[in-house]
Parts: structure tokens; sequence; C-alpha cells
């Protein structure tokens, strides 16, 4: 006879936008302080709507204010929930501005090539996220925060506001991928939909990947989100 699985669903998102990089191609003094764009704000408010018939009963985020700002949207007025922010779930440390400024000019175009696709390396637990954080201590420091939340079973229906590489850090891990051999793009503000399963089977479905209520078909959409940024620094190098 069939019986019903003991399972849970994770809301895995990404923050909205946030201009780390502005539009004339310089970058923010500290990636770790910005906010949300006003587009980014339209963007979260927009996948609330979208969320607005799911009770969550926890939420956490990172503690950078990109995912708090998109989380506190997406909950609303929502009673009894309060936001948890975990600083270890915070996104991989980039190193590039303290890099950039050692270079020649033709050594920072091929920086910027860099950035543009940073997940080359990500099998290498030794290489370094655009001269910043190693992936290894990124994993170090993620996995086993992101395992005590699952340990939890307090919870049945979870809103999890991460970020882009620690969702594809925690797709990869939960989906048993190898780590940088599938690209798993995150749009601003996307919603995964992953289930988990108790014992015995500890199984996990895949349920939505990277939604995006406020352009479902991705229309226009062709770079990604650290493409933008590589194309407004090579724009900003060549006007210095």
């Amino acid at each position: 006879m069939f019986e019903h699985p003991a399972r849970r669903r994770i809301f895995l998102m990404r923050h909205a936008e946030a201009a780390y990089v502005h539009a004339d191609g310089s970058m923010v003094p500290d990636e770790r302080i910005v906010p949300l764009s006003e587009r980014g704000r339209t963007q979260a408010a927009r996948q609330a709507q979208a969320l607005t018939s799911i009770s969550f009963d926890r939420a956490i985020c990172s503690s950078l204010p990109r995912t708090q700002e998109t989380a506190r949207i997406v909950l609303d007025d929502r009673q009894g929930i309060t936001l948890e922010p975990i600083s270890a779930l915070q996104e991989v440390k980039p190193g590039w501005q303290t890099v950039i400024e050692t270079l020649s000019p033709a050594e920072k175009r091929d920086w910027v090539a860099r950035i543009a696709n940073p997940w080359i390396d990500a099998h290498d637990p030794n290489a370094r996220f655009i001269g910043g954080e190693t992936f290894g201590e990124f994993e170090a420091r993620v996995l086993p925060a992101w395992a005590k939340v699952l340990a939890d079973d307090s919870w049945t229906t979870l809103l999890a506001v991460l970020h882009g590489a620690v969702n594809r850090l925690l797709i990869h891990h939960m989906m048993k991928m190898p780590w940088g051999s599938v690209g798993i793009e995150q749009d601003n503000a996307c919603i995964n939909v992953i289930d988990v399963d108790t014992a015995p089977q500890h199984r996990v479905l895949l349920r939505m990947l990277n939604f995006t209520s406020y352009n479902p078909a991705k229309e226009g959409l062709w770079l990604t989100t650290m493409e933008e940024a590589a194309a407004r620094i090579a724009k900003n190098l060549t006007r210095n």
C-alpha cells in the first residue's frame, strides 16, 4: 500500500537586483553593504505576488542587506514569521577590487573575461573566486550551515533567500551533481522549488528552477548576471 512520504518544501530564492557595479562600470567600494536597486525592489515585489498563497513556517536569509531586503518584501506582513539571518550563508567572497588595481591594461582585459565566467574552476577546491575566497573555503562555510537548516524538523515550508553562488552550490550538493559541471543560472530574485523527503529515502526533488514571474519566458535575457557585470566593467576600462 502506498504511504504518503514525509515531505518538506524549500522555496530557495536569489536576492533581487543589487547594483554592485555602477552603470558606468565602476565598482562599489564594498559589495557587502549594497542594497537593492529600484528595479530590484520591483522584481522582489513581483515575486512576492507569486508567493502570496504560500504559508511559510520558517524564513532564513544571509546576513547581507540585499537578501534581507528581498526576504522582507516577499514576507510582507505575514504574521508569526521571524526572518533569521545566517552569516555563514553569505555570498562567495570575491577579491576583484584588490586584484584589478595591480594589473596592467592587458591583464585587466583578461581578468574581465574571468569575471564573466567565474565558475570555470569551481571543481577545484583551491581555485579562487575572482581572486577572493577559494571554492573549498566557500563549501566548508556554507554546507555545514545548510545541513543545520535541513536537520531542523520544526519546519515544513521554508523560505530561504540567499545568493547566486550559494544557490548554485546548494542545488549541486542536494542533487549530487559535481560542482561546476552544469551551468545553473540564478536570475535576480528567482525562485527554485525543492522538495526533500525524510527517512528512509532522503529523496530530493527539484520542482522548479530559476523562475522569474516578472519575465517567465526570459525574453531578451541572453547574458548571465556575471556577464552583465563584466560588460559594464569592460566598458569602464576602455574609458580609463
